[in-house]
């Protein structure tokens, strides 16, 4: 098969799309990737790439790599970003059909966060005849306002009669959570609606990772009773959340609330932190995805939060398949469909999403529970992951699922 792949994300950007890439190179398939310049998560274009001209490089396996030109994403806000989406679009509508003149392709696959990287897709998969599968991460026009991106109810309309014409143009929309299903069939008239998990590459060093990380935090994983949150530190997490149940923890001398990353919502954390005395809540920076694994094992609970709002509920987070192959109790602060998964794994303990006495209770009840029984959760976890959420597994599922609609275009 040969496939093209479109997306806003890509390598050395942190995304599940590039080990995905990796392992449908591995099975002998043609890719290429047409992308922006990275710049995700810090908004400043990484060293070695420029916004502007184009570039290309090869990823693993002999993967080809067009960047276009791209706005970054700069320091954040909703003008910053609504530029960084917009320029992506229009590189892509400018410059993808001249890249790929003469090329042929089986399937377009687009990583469709934000949506409006599915734009520049649409005039290819006429061009070349292509089966058009979408990968959806985000609910727009949902998400947009449940993250207060977009608050005018006009605008909202706007975004959703794009959305729908966005979807129309698809032959497949992949859903990452089977909540999707009813909202974005709300949008997507007759289009083939598939559930598609995002997954987790759970193949790892066999070291420990020690060397790779700062000796404090080893340090502190390895002599205290450390709760874990890692990724965004953002308004959609619920931070706030987080910072109250740390707290209400400061009894437990032993324990500590880690955070790993950063976010528009870092500097609130840091000065809730120093006015409330929070010594139990540790800010420990981000760290490459390559060293996350070696954390997660370390923690004796991971934390995931979300904001309680609707939108949030049909949603799993992408850390939460990370979270199960670490083999560690899972703590959520959730509802829905992420909640659901902790459950029906029954890798951890839930409260509902803004509830940060049932968060602190949550962390209570693992701290006083025999270590037999962590693992045991950790152990289920692992198990319900290597079922439901193994890359290996469902990078073959994606390559029989674009076969499948290739054949019937």
């Amino acid at each position: 098969m040969t496939l093209l792949l479109v997306t806003q994300y890509f390598w050395p950007e942190q995304f599940i799309i590039n080990d995905l890439v990796r392992h449908i190179a591995r099975r002998g398939h043609n890719v290429t990737v047409m992308t922006g310049k990275p710049n995700y998560p810090g908004g400043a274009v990484f060293e070695g790439y420029t916004e502007s001209g184009l570039q290309v490089e090869t990823f693993a396996d002999g993967v080809e790599v067009f960047r276009v030109p791209l706005r970054a994403r700069r320091s954040g806000g909703a003008r910053n970003l609504f530029l960084n989406f917009v320029s992506f679009v229009w590189s892509g509508l400018r410059y993808f059909r001249r890249l790929l003149k003469n090329r042929h392709y089986d399937a377009i696959l687009v990583f469709a966060s934000p949506i409006t990287a599915v734009i520049p897709a649409i005039p290819l998969k006429w061009t070349k005849k292509a089966h058009l599968a979408l990968w959806i991460q985000d609910l727009w026009p949902e998400s947009l306002s449940a993250t207060g991106f977009v608050r005018n109810e006009f605008l909202l309309r706007a975004v959703g009669y794009l959305v729908r014409a966005i979807y129309a143009c698809a032959d497949t929309i992949l859903i990452q959570s089977h909540a999707f299903r009813q909202p974005v069939a709300r949008y997507a008239g007759g289009a083939n609606i598939v559930y598609y998990p995002n997954s987790v590459d759970a193949s790892s060093p066999m070291d420990d990772g020690s060397d790779s990380l700062p000796e404090d935090l080893v340090s502190l994983l390895d002599s205290s009773f450390c709760v874990l949150f890692a990724g965004n530190l953002g308004t959609a997490q619920a931070v706030e959340t987080l910072v109250e149940a740390a707290a209400k923890l400061r009894d437990l001398k032993d324990c500590r609330m880690v955070l790993v990353g950063s976010g528009s919502m870092l500097d609130w954390v840091r000065e809730r932190k120093s006015a409330l005395g929070l010594d139990n809540l540790v800010l420990a920076g981000r760290f490459p995805m390559s060293a996350m694994p070696h954390i997660y094992r370390r923690a004796r609970g991971l934390i995931v939060s979300l904001k309680d709002e609707e939108i949030f509920a049909y949603t799993v987070p992408s850390k939460m398949q990370a979270y199960l192959a670490a083999g560690r109790p899972i703590i959520a602060a959730l509802n829905g469909e992420g909640a659901r998964v902790v459950t029906e794994a029954n890798a951890g303990l839930v409260c509902p999403a803004e509830d940060a006495a049932g968060l602190a209770q949550c962390i209570r009840t693992l701290h006083a529970m025999p270590e037999a029984e962590r693992v045991r959760m950790g152990e289920s976890g692992y198990a319900y992951f290597l079922e439901h959420f193994e890359m290996s597994r469902q990078a073959e599922r994606l390559i029989e699922i674009l076969s499948s609609g290739a054949r019937e275009r």
